[in-house]
């Protein structure tokens, strides 16, 4: 209503009808639309348990990805060498440029500490230090960079160094692939504590170093649990950042986007807001109506599944169970899957086993307890 009708209806009805109006408005308008956008030229919201992209936009579009490169370094570093391990840095960081931590020729840190300046302050010496300490040099860590890249389904996805810069050539990805990689990466303990740290204070032989995380959500919306920044004349803003609330454990990754913050935490809201997170399977032994073949033994799952429901896919998500009748088999064997439906399209697949369980109380063993019968 304009400020003429207001006028006219507050002087025309009173007072106390007036306020009885207006509330009877606003409690029967609509409540908030959920309208997924962003003003990056590609974004993704994921979630990081079932990789179910619930929003997308040009999400397989490959460009360069500038510093979220480095959640790649960290996770090779990670998996390959101690992070207790006292490193010295060599003549390689004399190389970096751009963003650096300042370390020194001859400096001694701990491995994790360069990782917590790589990922809070996004250190490109500390990228390089990183490589050669892991690999011997920067070429091999690469390597492994592409090799881990492959191995977690980033299909199109190319590392050509260990920091994101844009040189002779850049590293390039997707926000589809990136999102991936940080699924992959947030399952690990280690990197799960760097990423979410918000302050790191280092002290070596050399200096003492204070370093604050660039991720502004962690200090600025309460369900960040990690994330990394990015930025180069190429690539633009890029940036990677996860949250968790109520057993919802998503990823948020734009790419040339001047306006990120604000984007990845209404993403957050709006996906919090409409979906809830179910334990479809469970790990461990489960019982299939009707299925009698292996009745004697007992069937289980290795892994627990978890997937996201708006309240209107709910009543659409089935279970189909396919058995195989296996006259040979022994504990371990698997022997069939289970097949998670949302509407008619497959979005799970998860390997049932055996485990062939003994007979205590069968014919020859109660003859045998018998002989042995003190």
């Amino acid at each position: 209503m304009d400020i003429f009708v207001h006028f006219f209806v507050y002087n025309f009805l009173g007072d106390s009808v007036y306020k009885k109006l207006i509330f009877l408005l606003i409690l029967f308008l609509p409540f908030k639309v959920l309208a997924y956008g962003t003003n990056a030229k590609s974004a993704i919201l994921m979630d990081m348990d079932s990789s179910r992209v619930l929003y997308g936009k040009d999400v397989h579009y490959v460009q360069s990805v500038a510093s979220i490169s480095k959640i790649m370094t960290a996770i090779v570093a990670i998996e390959n060498v101690d992070v207790d391990k006292v490193v010295t840095i060599g003549d390689e960081v004399l190389k970096a440029y751009g963003s650096v931590i300042y370390v020194q020729v001859g400096e001694k840190i701990k491995l994790e500490d360069l990782l917590y300046g790589l990922m809070l302050r996004s250190g490109n010496d500390a990228a390089l230090a990183i490589s050669v300490v892991v690999s011997g040099s920067t070429d091999k860590f690469v390597k492994l960079m592409n090799e881990k890249a492959k191995e977690i389904g980033m299909k199109n996805t190319t590392f050509n160094n260990p920091s994101g810069l844009d040189e002779e050539k850049g590293n390039f990805s997707s926000a589809y692939d990136m999102a991936l990689l940080m699924s992959y990466a947030m399952k690990n303990e280690e990197f799960r504590k760097i990423t979410g740290t918000k302050n790191h204070t280092v002290k070596t032989n050399k200096n003492v170093y204070k370093w604050h995380n660039k991720n502004k959500l962690l200090s600025s919306y309460k369900y960040t649990t990690g994330g990394k920044t990015g930025f180069t004349k190429i690539a633009k803003r890029t940036l990677v950042t996860s949250a968790s609330k109520d057993g919802m454990n998503l990823t948020v990754v734009t790419i040339n986007d001047g306006d990120d913050w604000d984007d990845h935490r209404d993403l957050y809201e709006e996906a919090f807001q409409e979906y809830t997170s179910y334990t479809i399977l469970n790990k461990g032994e489960i019982s299939i109506l009707g299925e009698d073949y292996y009745n004697e033994d007992t069937l289980y799952l290795k892994k627990s599944f978890k997937y996201l429901l708006r309240k209107d896919e709910e009543n659409i998500l089935k279970l189909k169970f396919e058995i195989n009748k296996k006259r040979k088999y022994k504990t371990g064997d698997k022997v069939g899957v289970v097949k998670v439906y949302l509407g008619d399209e497959i979005v799970h697949e998860e390997s049932i086993y055996v485990k062939k369980d003994k007979k205590e109380n069968n014919f020859w063993n109660k003859i045998l307890s018998w002989f042995k019968h003190d």
